[in-house]
């Protein structure tokens, strides 16, 4: 005889019984207690859906005020202080006007503004200006009215202003590539709207305010990413008149470099034990960084297809034990690298520069182009840098994959994308690793753009059908692999003459 503690689910009690032990009895009161745990979840779920604040559910990670500082603002509102008219044609005008004449200040005590300083608005020299508020050095016009700063006004006509509330931006930060402009207005509605999506706990805390991005920033790049030219390549390479070994020589060190992946070491070593040629190591670097000078040209100029998805991605790699970074930008159908770039920082110059190499020869954009980044802020501001350039036609958002979870819709629906290149990032990464490092940015450079070479044109890919993903012809009808590097070596060549030709 065993006692059962039995369910009743219609007064939602419990019975106990005694009971002979039998298997339905056991399964009977199993089924019971499911019963009433389930009703007791569903109970739980119904009372913190009505009166527990789960404020983080109200909006996706894309919205939080903690993922405020990814975000890119708009671009700020210019205003053009200058005038069709000077204080030469407004003198006489008041004059006439209301009969008395705008005389300069006299001024009781020495004044420290600077003699070569005018008003950005009708140009009045110093003679006319006043300190408008004593130390904080703004300056008024007599003639005009204009406020404006002496340091600024000398420089420029020019007045950023914020575009929720139009206030003046005031410039924090300097930086080595760009200056910081913030709206300090404390009733900008912008402001306002992000300061309510802060909890009230994190407010009271002591600089609560500084953790999250509240106000209007601007970046104002102050260096000119579209006029650096994109075929920079190192120096100190070897030449092509070969002395001692010859062209075959050359590209079967490329092909065991770079296509089966050994170090400059084991190249060396592979080609001594294989064919009993002597190469140093360091010999092995030179031709490579040949190569490259004379492939590069032609990968970079080479007219890929280019359809309406770019995705894009930065992975880090070691120079000298310390971070650099490796961008590329493919094109989703095809896989194919457009845009790659090797820089010592992080910043926008260097991504900038990797899509000025992915829009080569592009007029316009696709219709309906899509750019895939993940959440790093630099190709959104990348983004307006070529809107500011190009207006219209080279105007696009950056869709952002942020995550590693597909926890909202963009990211369920563009994940593939992001990991296209992700992926490619992997396949780099497998050829680098074997360098443990580059001992210099020029080495780096150099093997990235044969990588680059190699990844486009004789690398045979699963997605196209186990072929090279760009097919030239030349290349085609090459019979071995190294022979093949000296048709590449050769149409590099060509394309260098006819830039030097067209003096491009």
């Amino acid at each position: 005889m065993t006692s059962l503690l039995w369910y009743n689910v219609s007064d939602q009690t419990f019975i106990n019984t005694t009971k002979e032990t039998t298997p339905m009895n056991i399964i009977q009161y199993l089924l019971n207690i499911i019963q009433y745990l389930y009703q007791q979840n569903c109970w739980l779920l119904s009372f913190i859906y009505r009166y527990v604040p789960l404020k983080q559910w109200s909006f996706d990670d894309s919205h939080s005020p903690k993922y405020q500082k990814f975000k890119v603002d708009e671009l700020p509102r210019i205003a053009d202080l200058r005038q069709d008219w000077t204080y030469k044609d407004l003198i006489p005008y008041y004059e006439k006007r209301y009969g008395k004449k705008i005389r300069p200040i006299s001024r009781r005590s020495d004044c420290d503004i600077p003699k070569d300083c005018s008003c950005p608005r009708c140009d009045a020299p110093m003679p006319f200006l006043y300190k408008n508020n004593g130390s904080k050095k703004q300056l008024l016009c007599k003639i005009c009215n204009a406020t404006f700063l002496p340091d600024v006004g000398r420089f420029s006509a020019a007045k950023l202003q914020c575009p929720h509330c139009g206030r003046a931006l005031t410039p924090k930060k300097e930086r080595k590539h760009f200056i910081v402009h913030k709206c300090v207005n404390p009733e900008c509605p912008y402001y306002l709207n992000n300061l309510k999506k802060v909890d009230k706990t994190d407010l009271a805390e002591k600089y609560g305010k500084n953790k999250y991005k509240l106000h209007y920033i601007y970046r104002e790049f102050t260096m000119d990413f579209f006029s650096m030219d994109l075929n920079s390549l190192p120096k100190n390479a070897s030449s092509l008149k070969f002395s001692k070994h010859s062209t075959h020589i050359m590209s079967l060190c490329l092909t065991m470099h770079v296509n089966l992946g050994l170090s400059l070491r084991k190249t060396a070593h592979a080609l001594k034990e294989l064919y009993n040629v002597t190469v140093s190591h360091q010999q092995v670097a030179n031709y490579c960084k040949t190569a490259a000078i004379c492939i590069k040209p032609y990968v970079d100029r080479y007219p890929y297809e280019k359809n309406d998805v770019f995705t894009a991605d930065e992975t880090y790699i070691k120079i000298r034990g310390v971070k650099s970074y490796i961008w590329f930008i493919i094109n989703a159908a095809t896989r194919s690298i457009l845009g790659y770039q090797v820089s010592d920082n992080r910043g926008v110059g260097p991504c900038i520069l990797s899509m000025r190499m992915a829009f080569q020869n592009l007029k316009k954009l696709p219709e309906k182009f899509k750019f895939i980044a993940d959440g790093y802020s630099a190709y959104p501001l990348a983004a307006i840098e070529f809107a500011k350039k190009f207006g219209n036609d080279f105007s696009f958002s950056v869709t952002r994959v942020i995550g590693l979870t597909n926890d909202d819709a963009v990211s369920k629906e563009y994940r593939p994308f992001k990991q296209m290149i992700e992926r490619l990032n992997r396949t780099y990464k497998a050829s680098y690793r074997q360098t443990n490092g580059f001992d210099n940015i020029d080495g780096a450079n150099y093997n990235l753009a044969l990588w680059v070479a190699y990844y486009n044109f004789l690398r045979p890919h699963k997605h196209a059908g186990y072929k090279v993903l760009n097919e030239v012809e030349m290349l085609q009808n090459a019979d071995n692999m190294p022979a093949k590097w000296q048709i590449l070596i050769y149409l590099g060549q060509q394309t260098i003459l006819d830039m030097q030709k067209n003096k491009i």
